[in-house]
């Protein structure tokens, strides 16, 4: 989706159901801000089910994956990232660490996550995908709906865009 929606408009018109996440997040996709309807990985030091979910058909959702906040293993890289964007998907957040940031900001792709990092993953094949997962006392359930753009990153238990 390139459509611009702004996160403080959001939270200005929605404050009973906008919960931003804290500003701990940095960008490093080609695309500043993008918006998506809410599919989930857990998982830790192991990108295996965040590599399989963005090789399927994305329909502009957005991934959040919950990596536990890890910096020791990067969760996604330049070919996850152009694999991502090849399949419809409209961005990810990654609470953990990602590397290649010259190929994910050539990549038109949302991307925020927590820093980088140049150590690959685990392959351990170990995870959980669409469960409700929570990231800083923010809790993301799957279909759930996020916003993210230069001023922060915001969950929606639904559209609330036109």
């Amino acid at each position: 989706m390139t459509d611009k929606i702004s996160t403080c408009d959001i939270c200005d018109d929605f404050p009973d159901v906008a919960r931003p996440l804290p500003p701990i997040f940095a960008d490093f996709g080609g695309k500043m801000a993008f918006h998506g309807f809410i599919r989930t990985v857990k998982c830790f030091e192991d990108n295996s089910k965040v590599k399989a979910v963005l090789a399927t058909p994305g329909n502009g959702a957005v991934l959040i994956v919950d990596g536990g906040g890890s910096l020791r293993r990067s969760l996604v890289g330049g070919n996850v990232a152009a694999s991502a964007a090849a399949n419809g998907w409209s961005g990810m957040i990654v609470y953990g660490a990602v590397r290649d940031k010259l190929e994910l900001e050539a990549t038109e792709i949302g991307l925020k996550a927590l820093a980088l990092i140049p150590v690959k993953t685990d392959k351990k094949d170990v995870g959980d995908i669409d469960i409700e997962i929570d990231i800083e006392n923010v809790s993301i359930v799957p279909g759930a709906y996020v916003y993210a753009d230069e001023d922060g990153i915001i969950i929606c238990p639904k559209a609330v865009h036109s």
